[in-house]
């Protein structure tokens, strides 16, 4: 891999332009967390309200939602935030108007399930671009592929008519549009399978489509998977090229699990040097993964990363952006933390919940 040629000296606190949309006021990304704190009908609920708008106080450039599923069969978990109806729209609207008032840019992350929807929750078979009774999962028809494109082209559409900034399309973590991108098990013969590019296909429909049919002061953003899920290096490292330098995105979220480790499955050097190699054209890189200090975030740009998101950081303070901005020795503080401090926080009760379930280190007992 090639270092690209030193450039000027870049800061947190630099404000970030892009191709469409407003700049973001500093390098700080909220990363989308799910936070199951939504009504069961994927409607905002105050709690949830309260999250967002406490990081877009909290000096974050951008605040992000969790996952919101652009269609009902694609619904993963219950309290998930939902975008696929304009019953949604009332909450959405609330919110874009609450971070809008911070000062903060803000997006909607479109997510769909595919194979790791709840049935449960969703009252039908898991949709995947293969069969997979296991996961009581069925392959989708190409119409259904078409389908589920337009799912997302509407809830983008529906994310700018609510007032948001733009949105961030959730290809990563093997949820449906990283199951297609997913080399062990898509083996498709029409067009959205077999082939690098094949499957590549909805990827690229995806953002096309969003793009025809939103503003030109839209933003568009895509997250991503650099390995695992079916997913090699080479061919993370390729997705990521070509989105790049597609000129359809104005900022790429490379989810690395933790910005400073080494490929899990074989390549040379740490995770995070294999993509900020990569030519950009206009478009924005960030990275993210266990940044919980100032100078995480720092090294992360002295890599060549040009954003950072934050996710547990961001749990533990709600300013955690202004901290690490005002404060270059600033990390957050000693875990766990009772669920009095995450209150304190704008962390709501569902949030804890779900934390202390998957998070022996955060909620204290």
């Amino acid at each position: 891999m090639t270092t690209p040629a030193p450039g000027p000296a870049r800061t947190l606190a630099d404000a970030v332009t892009f191709a469409h949309g407003p700049a973001w006021s500093n390098r700080f990304a909220l990363a989308p967390l799910t936070n199951t704190q939504s009504h069961a009908d994927g409607t905002l609920s105050d709690d949830e309200h309260r999250w967002l708008e406490a990081r877009g106080r909290g000096g974050f450039g951008l605040v992000i939602t969790a996952a919101a599923y652009v269609s009902p069969a694609g619904q993963a978990w219950g309290g998930q935030l939902g975008i696929a109806s304009d019953d949604h729209l009332p909450g959405l609207t609330r919110l874009a108007d609450a971070l809008r008032a911070t000062g903060t840019v803000s997006a909607v992350q479109l997510h769909h399930g595919g194979r790791r929807a709840d049935p449960a929750l969703t009252g039908r078979p898991n949709q995947c671009p293969w069969d997979e009774p296991d996961k009581d999962a069925v392959a989708l028809t190409t119409g259904e592929v078409e389908q589920v494109v337009a799912d997302f082209v509407a809830a983008a559409v529906r994310a700018e008519r609510a007032g948001f900034d733009g949105v961030q399309v959730h290809g990563a973590h093997g949820y449906l549009v990283g199951q297609f991108l997913d080399a062990r098990h898509n083996h498709r013969t029409d067009g959205y399978g077999g082939s690098f590019d094949d499957r590549f296909r909805i990827v690229r429909e995806i953002l096309e489509g969003i793009r025809a049919a939103t503003g030109p002061d839209f933003q568009l953003g895509l997250r991503l998977t650099p390995e695992g899920s079916g997913i090699s290096l080479e061919e993370g490292r390729e997705t990521a090229r070509q989105v790049l330098t597609s000129g359809l995105l104005d900022h790429l979220d490379m989810s690395l699990w933790d910005v400073s480790m080494k490929p899990r499955y074989g390549g040379d050097g740490l995770l995070i040097e294999h993509f900020t190699d990569l030519p950009r054209g206009g478009t924005r890189l960030g990275v993210a993964g266990a940044v919980v200090s100032t100078a995480d975030a720092r090294w992360c740009l002295e890599q060549g990363a040009d954003l950072v998101s934050v996710g547990t950081g961001a749990i533990l303070h709600h300013d955690f952006a202004a901290r690490a901005l005002a404060d270059p020795d600033f990390r957050v503080r000693e875990r766990p933390v009772t669920r009095e401090v995450l209150r304190e926080e704008a962390v709501g009760p569902a949030f804890v919940d779900y934390l202390a379930r998957g998070w022996d280190d955060l909620v204290a007992s």
